[in-house]
């Protein structure tokens, strides 16, 4: 892809996958892979999530968390005299089914078509009856624990009262100067964290520092929209990563399923945990961002101490919340952290697009490159420095931890 391209189409495209984290549909899915249970479910649900998802992107996160976390407890224990197989399969697509249904009303019809058919698979008989009822039992349970967590759209966005103008302080940002978004996540109810702030990153590098320096001159050099110091491969990776992480990660972690040598309780623990953990390090995200409300780079460059250019654009609009950590990044820290531990650090190669990069398509083994991408894209895009994208990075690694540690608690409740 040519870095120049069609940038007022590629921005606009990026902009809106900002706001509406559009889910792109798992390639497979085109090619009429839908094997197992487990995928088929999956691929159901980035299907009802793609067509009537929420606007934002933790919800829409939540919605995955609760419809597999129910599928993942009604498969973990099958009752004795029962077929196993069927129990389960009968028992994760009633779970994932009764809470998409409650969550995504506006695919009730497509859901119940999908429904019919993984029960035209299964014998009739105790297996499947037994299976469904403990499906429907976990999604009911999940979905009464989790009303008024605050993870709906508008608790997620909810009114911010801007800060006077300082010195890093966060600015509303051109050239919308839209109002801060995700304020509300960092009071919402999370999954496992004791606390919003359990994980709140040390402050970031003060002003006057080396480090903040560093930083504020990689970002005016390779992150302006003229830069004659960024490559053209460089110019692709910010514009291949400059959408939703969640979107970009659904073919990943579905990729770690398919490929996943563990039976249907091990499947589903893997699609559930990574969606709580995302949930989590949202959460701690913004708990994160708006403790320290660190001005972004365009803001920085344009109207500070160092040297300021006025003038200064970044290639990438400016998603409208503080810089420190980089969202994005906390997402691929905790990503990486959950598909390692849970499949493995490496895989065989797969292909991966993007919707903000029409046309490419790039080759991934192990899971940290895809966070590594991350971490450079935005500083490319010229929306994030580098410390908030590493530190982003541990952010997740932390939640993510964390999370796997403690998934005890949400697997098996007492």
């Amino acid at each position: 892809m040519s870095p120049s391209g069609s940038r007022p189409a590629l921005v606009a495209l990026g902009a809106a996958a900002l706001l509406t984290t559009s889910v792109a549909v798992p390639q497979a899915v085109a090619a009429g892979d839908r094997g197992s249970t487990a995928l088929a479910w999956y691929d159901t649900t980035a299907e009802t999530i793609a067509a009537a998802g929420a606007p934002t992107q933790i919800t829409n996160n939540r919605t995955w968390a609760i419809s597999w976390l129910a599928a993942a407890r009604a498969t973990r224990h099958v009752p004795a005299g029962v077929q196993r197989g069927a129990y389960q399969d009968a028992a994760l697509a009633a779970a994932v089914h009764r809470a998409l249904v409650a969550l995504v009303p506006a695919r009730t019809e497509q859901l119940g078509t999908a429904f019919k058919e993984t029960l035209d698979k299964i014998p009739d008989g105790p297996s499947e009856e037994r299976g469904i009822a403990a499906g429907e039992r976990q999604a009911d349970l999940i979905l009464t624990s989790r009303q008024g967590d605050g993870l709906d759209p508008a608790s997620v966005n909810a009114p911010y009262t801007v800060p006077a103008a300082a010195p890093g302080i966060w600015q509303p940002t051109p050239p919308a100067y839209a109002p801060a978004a995700q304020y509300g996540n960092r009071v919402a109810k999370p999954f496992l964290l004791k606390t919003q702030s359990q994980f709140r990153l040390g402050p970031p590098p003060a002003l006057d520092s080396k480090r903040y320096a560093a930083d504020l001159t990689e970002v005016r050099t390779y992150g302006a929209s003229d830069s004659t110091a960024r490559s053209a491969h460089q110019t692709e990776t910010a514009d291949f990563w400059y959408g939703s992480s969640y979107t970009l990660y659904t073919e990943p972690l579905r990729v770690a399923l398919s490929r996943s040598a563990q039976g249907i309780a091990g499947q589903t623990k893997l699609v559930a945990l990574f969606h709580v953990v995302q949930v989590d390090t949202q959460i701690a995200t913004s708990d994160s961002k708006y403790a320290y409300e660190r001005w972004r780079p365009v803001t920085a460059i344009r109207t500070g101490t160092i040297d300021p250019d006025p003038g200064w654009t970044p290639l990438h609009t400016t998603p409208a919340h503080p810089d420190y950590p980089s969202g994005h990044n906390t997402y691929s820290g905790a990503a990486e952290a959950v598909l390692s531990t849970l499949h493995g650090p490496r895989t065989a190669p797969f292909e991966l697009t993007s919707p903000t990069a029409p046309g490419v398509t790039r080759t991934y083994t192990t899971w940290k490159q895809l966070s590594r991408e991350n971490t450079d894209a935005r500083i490319f895009s010229g929306i994030h420095t580098r410390t908030a994208d590493e530190r982003g990075i541990t952010l997740g690694a932390n939640v993510a931890r964390y999370g796997l540690e403690n998934a005890g608690q949400l697997l098996d409740p007492r």
